[in-house]
């Protein structure tokens, strides 16, 4: 013999079902906690990568020396940004007095060296420090062995500076 089961029943799991579905999704816990005083469960994940999209690089250094060649009008104040090759951050330009220029500037690997300006710093073991230079008209100055800076010409308040590679 079969029996029939009356659509009321049906009803009643149907909905009961849809209840359970919609309460797993409330923001409200089963002990009656609000969801802010609960620990997040993340179950979200990452978008999947776009294989045509091409990562974007670190930023570079800009500016007119960023490439390490450079012949630039220079005033108190100016910051000159050079390759990280050159084992200096961006040289900043404190003073121009008479024909001299000075400089300082953030040290980015373990150690310095200055021919042809008189200058000093301080290093720390893990490369952090800087250095202060005072360079003048005339010869080009090497630092670290890589760069070549030469003060072309000092103005009434701005000077003309060369950077290059050494060599």
């Amino acid at each position: 013999m079969m029996r029939r089961t009356s659509s009321t029943a049906v009803a009643a799991v149907v909905a009961a079902a849809v209840f359970a579905a919609l309460t797993s999704c409330s923001s409200d816990s089963s002990d009656g906690s609000p969801a802010e005083s609960r620990p997040s469960e993340s179950r979200s994940e990452a978008p999947p990568s776009d294989p045509t999209k091409t990562p974007t690089p670190s930023p570079s250094p800009t500016g007119p020396c960023a490439d390490g060649t450079c012949e630039i009008k220079v005033a108190v104040g100016d910051v000159i940004t050079v390759p990280e090759t050159y084992g200096l951050g961006p040289l900043e330009v404190k003073a121009i007095n008479g024909n001299e220029v000075e400089l300082v500037a953030p040290l980015t690997g373990s150690g310095y060296s200055v021919s042809g300006c008189s200058g000093g710093g301080s290093v720390s073991s893990n490369g952090t420090g800087g250095v202060g230079l005072t360079c003048a008209e005339g010869p080009a100055a090497t630092l670290n062995d890589v760069m070549s800076l030469k003060v072309v010409k000092v103005l009434d308040s701005a000077a003309v500076l060369r950077i290059e590679p050494t060599g």
